[in-house]
């Protein structure tokens, strides 16, 4: 554990953070001390995979891309996606730099404290673990919805009880446990995805009672959907739109970071787990979309009416209404099915990403310092209780009307927590590379060097800030004050929370010379693997 975190509330920066930890083994490389809170290095690269791609294919991904398809039309919709996942890319480099020289559980909140500014990575510590701690009563009372898909005279609320308990539990387990169970649970929706792809290419090609699609819904609707206003600006409008859909889709992606405090030698298993995780999702959304837009018109009655009523089951999905339009009745069941697996992942994903950045606020003196007690098999116990604790607001959505508005309100304070982390990761890189060169490191000792920067970061910081700061836009097209504070709520939260932390500390910004490139550095021999070579991205 970190011997010289200072005692909350005091923040730790500057010269006496800057002590070297000892480094060792417990028992070989599968069993590996984290240098951080006494977290246990069991997580290999696939674990590390399938931990992003679980927190990040899920419930807004198969249902969110039909409403998509609503707004901008198929190659609209697509463009959209690519977009997005330049962004992504930017950030999953910078974060590649950064998570592999110092490899640290909760990667973005110490990033930004060490080497921009204190009082930013309170903000967006703080608001990237609420917003996984929400999103965590969200997947239990989703499961609960979901469920309600085969009868609906089911309580929603004994899922969720059950599935509290379960998953509490589970994210006790050994850190390698874990893992493996959220590997096992998210290669179900990855082969879900890969069936559709191949369901969707012989649809195309005339497999369903519609005959020959090909293109026909691209000619007949239109590549572009006019939203919200007519002409060029409606088309410009709902591409906008799904891009800022596009981009809370992509979120999870980042997770990598977050493991990288228990990931086995991750000089080695943090870049392949990157590059082999980014080009995984880029590749299954921008085909599914691509494949949707070819067989799912975008004025379909079914999909419209589904997402006027916000329907949260498989009624929803244009995975659905793709297989009906095909003539295939049995798949709403299946994806149904692969809906509440995708929401338990979900679940796991919650309480593990936001117990560990909870532990590393604590290390670095932004939360109180119990939560950085972890037991014996390397588990942060009360932060593990804090956050899943917050998961017990799914019971909200149980009371009258009131108590689900207020569920909404909780909801909405996460919705740009993914944008703020992404954007503080690539100030966090621009910091990084500025601290290497004022202390005379060369960036050739890097472990991973990724291509294209400080350009690189700053290209993602710019539009991860563009998209955080528009991302309600069409409220100011159709004025309405309610739904200005709920797009808002989150920024104005983070502005709050940075604000009054600077007030209250009254600490600038981190100077380049004095930035901590040492704490939980991992560069002994005792931890390089016998291939430890740099890698070049």
């Amino acid at each position: 554990m970190v011997k010289d975190v200072n005692d909350w509330p005091s923040p730790a920066v500057g010269d006496e953070g800057l002590k070297v930890e000892e480094k060792g083994s417990t028992g070989g490389g599968d069993a590996e001390s984290a240098q951080q809170g006494e977290l246990q290095r069991t997580l290999s690269a696939r674990h590390l995979n399938f931990i992003a791609i679980g927190g990040t294919i899920g419930t807004g991904f198969f249902l969110g891309s039909g409403t998509a398809l609503l707004k901008a039309g198929p190659l609209g919709c697509l463009l959209s996606y690519l977009f997005v996942g330049t962004m992504l890319w930017s950030v999953m480099v910078c974060l590649g730099e950064l998570s592999t020289f110092i490899p640290t559980a909760g990667a973005f909140s110490t990033y930004a404290t060490r080497f921009v500014d204190p009082s930013l990575g309170f903000a967006v510590g703080w608001l990237y673990w609420f917003g996984w701690a929400i999103t965590y009563a969200l997947s239990l009372s989703a499961s609960g919805l979901i469920i309600q898909y085969w009868n609906e005279d089911i309580n929603i609320g004994i899922f969720i009880a059950v599935f509290f308990v379960i998953f509490t539990l589970v994210n006790y387990l050994p850190v390698g446990i874990y893992g493996e169970l959220e590997m096992w649970l998210s290669s179900l929706k990855v082969i879900t995805i890969a069936g559709f792809i191949i369901f969707a290419i012989c649809i195309a090609a005339g497999a369903g009672q519609q005959g020959v699609i090909g293109f026909k819904h691209w000619r007949e609707q239109g590549a572009f959907v006019e939203f919200m206003v007519s002409g060029g600006t409606g088309k410009f409008v709902g591409f906008w739109a799904v891009m800022i859909q596009a981009s809370f889709a992509y979120q999870g992606a980042e997770l990598i970071g977050v493991a990288a405090g228990e990931a086995r030698n991750p000089k080695k298993t943090v870049p392949s787990a990157i590059r082999t995780t980014f080009w995984g999702i880029m590749v299954m959304f921008v085909v599914t979309i691509f494949l949707i837009g070819m067989i799912v018109p975008s004025n379909d009655p079914t999909l419209r009416d589904q997402a006027t009523n916000g329907s949260t089951n498989a009624k929803a999905s244009p995975l659905v209404v793709a297989a009906d339009l095909a003539g295939v009745p049995v798949l709403p069941h299946i994806i149904n099915a692969v809906l509440l697996t995708a929401v338990l992942s979900a679940a796991n994903s919650n309480v593990y990403s936001g117990s560990r950045v909870l532990l590393a606020l604590a290390e670095e003196g932004l939360a109180p310092k119990i939560l950085t007690k972890t037991n014996k098999q390397g588990i942060p116990i009360y932060a593990v209780a804090v956050t899943s604790a917050v998961g017990l607001l799914g019971f909200l959505n149980l009371s009258p009307a009131g108590g689900q508005e207020a569920f909404n309100w909780l909801l909405n304070i996460s919705g740009v927590a993914g944008l703020t982390t992404w954007g503080s990761t690539c100030a966090s890189l621009i910091g990084f590379r500025r601290a290497l060169k004022a202390q005379n490191i060369p960036v050739s000792e890097l472990p991973y060097i990724s291509k294209f920067q400080p350009f690189t970061a700053w290209y993602g910081l710019f539009f991860n800030i563009l998209v955080a700061l528009t991302q309600g836009f069409t409220v100011f097209i159709k004025w309405n004050t309610s739904e200005f504070f709920a797009a808002y709520i989150s920024l104005i939260l983070f502005f709050a929370f940075w604000i009054g932390h600077k007030l209250w500390y009254r600490q600038g910004f981190v100077h380049p010379a004095a930035a901590d490139l040492v704490r939980g550095r991992y560069d002994s021999d005792e931890q390089r693997g016998p291939a430890d070579d740099k890698v070049y991205e």
